[in-house]
């Protein structure tokens, strides 16, 4: 059952102005009816615009999960976008088009693999083009785009999520004037995770879980895609988990051998999937499937070569997450089911569901619906 209240881990009353008033990064005071407003990205430019922008370009669909935390209608602010729907997934798009149904009008400025068109985002004419960390324009495409009196700035809800993710937040709401709903956001996000880490905080060495986190699971046939030092890698540590990625992984993904995995003997498997998995062998979860559905599919993983000898598996410790739910500041759901999975006896009181509800009817502008995340057994 779905439980709508408070999850217990959590204090019941939170002073959110008082946590938006200590808010400095890319943030200040509203600016004045006329006045510059000035914004600092994750890469440490400074960017000033005119006034709060009315028509962005995003550089990856997930943005606009973000925008839709702090705004009732974040479609309306699009000028153009990659039309990366994968990347939110089928069922969710739908509804997307079903509520702000001029989504389907909004031109599309880049590819789904983040090639950006100067020439279409120039056409678009934008007032703020805003780019991942990961997948940022170049220099001389910036510099076009400046040109042309376009501001660009980058953003992260990638590479170093713990280190950025709230700055990325708060540089959209002040960009767009929703600092507020920024603010209110980012600590509720942050109230939840410093419940997480208090628990895990004095965990030793040996009671932190081998994990292993295969992202887009058996979408072909080698394996295995993985975080390394970044990116998911580092929710998994902060839920007081070992991801067995970041020893031979520098970046913030990669791929590891089967060889390797095996060795490691995860005592933990994590993978993810989605819509965007249709025709392959992998992981078929979010609200285009039952939770039945997903199960069997996920138990398809386990059954390639190599899966069967992992404590993990032996001891029925698989799990499965929607893609979609990475990469944006919805990570706090991430976090809660991680946690549970890492530590069921530790975290037994905590209800990602619960949080979710929270999520849904407090700030997103389209409720997220899932099932996103399920257990083997």
């Amino acid at each position: 059952m779905l439980a709508l209240g408070p999850s217990p881990l959590l204090p019941r009353r939170r002073d959110v102005l008082g946590l938006m008033a200590l808010a400095a990064f890319g943030c200040g005071l509203a600016p004045a009816a006329g006045a510059a407003i000035a914004l600092r990205d994750v890469t440490g430019r400074d960017v000033t615009l005119a006034a709060p922008a009315s028509r962005l370009v995003i550089g990856d669909g997930r943005f606009l999960l973000a925008l839709a935390l702090i705004h009732p209608d974040p479609v309306s602010l699009l000028a153009g976008w990659p039309r990366d729907i994968n990347r939110i997934g089928r069922a969710a798009y739908a509804a997307w088009q079903k509520k702000f149904p001029a989504i389907n009008d909004i031109p599309q400025t880049s590819s789904a693999n983040a090639a950006i068109s100067v020439e279409r985002i120039i056409a678009a004419r934008p007032d703020l083009a805003v780019f991942s960390l990961g997948a940022q324009p170049s220099g001389e495409e910036v510099a076009r785009l400046e040109a042309a009196g376009i501001p660009v700035a980058v953003v992260d809800f990638f590479v170093k999520p713990l280190d950025n993710m709230d700055a990325s937040l708060r540089l959209l709401g002040r960009a767009i004037g929703r600092e507020a709903q920024a603010e209110e956001f980012i600590a509720f996000r942050r109230t939840h995770f410093d419940a997480v880490r208090a628990r895990v905080a004095d965990l030793p060495a040996e009671k932190k879980p081998r994990l292993f986190f295969e992202a887009h699971a058996a979408m072909t046939a080698d394996c295995c895609n993985s975080p390394g030092r970044g990116n998911i890698g580092e929710v998994i540590e902060a839920v007081g988990a070992t991801n067995i990625g970041s020893a031979v992984i520098s970046g913030a993904f990669g791929k590891l051998n089967l060889e390797y995995v095996i060795a490691q003997d995860p005592q933990v498997y994590v993978a993810t999937g989605g819509s965007h998995m249709e025709g392959t062998a992998g992981l078929l979860i979010g609200p285009e499937y039952s939770p039945e559905r997903a199960r069997e599919t996920l138990a398809g993983l386990i059954r390639r070569p190599g899966f069967e000898g992992m404590s993990a598996v032996r001891n029925r410790r698989v799990y499965g997450l929607a893609h979609q739910m990475l990469n944006s500041p919805l990570d706090v759901l991430t976090l809660e089911v991680l946690a549970r999975w890492a530590h069921p006896e530790l975290f037994a009181d905590l209800d990602p569901d619960a949080t979710l509800a929270e999520i849904n009817t407090r700030f997103l502008a389209v409720p997220v619906a899932g099932p996103n995340w399920i257990a083997l057994d």
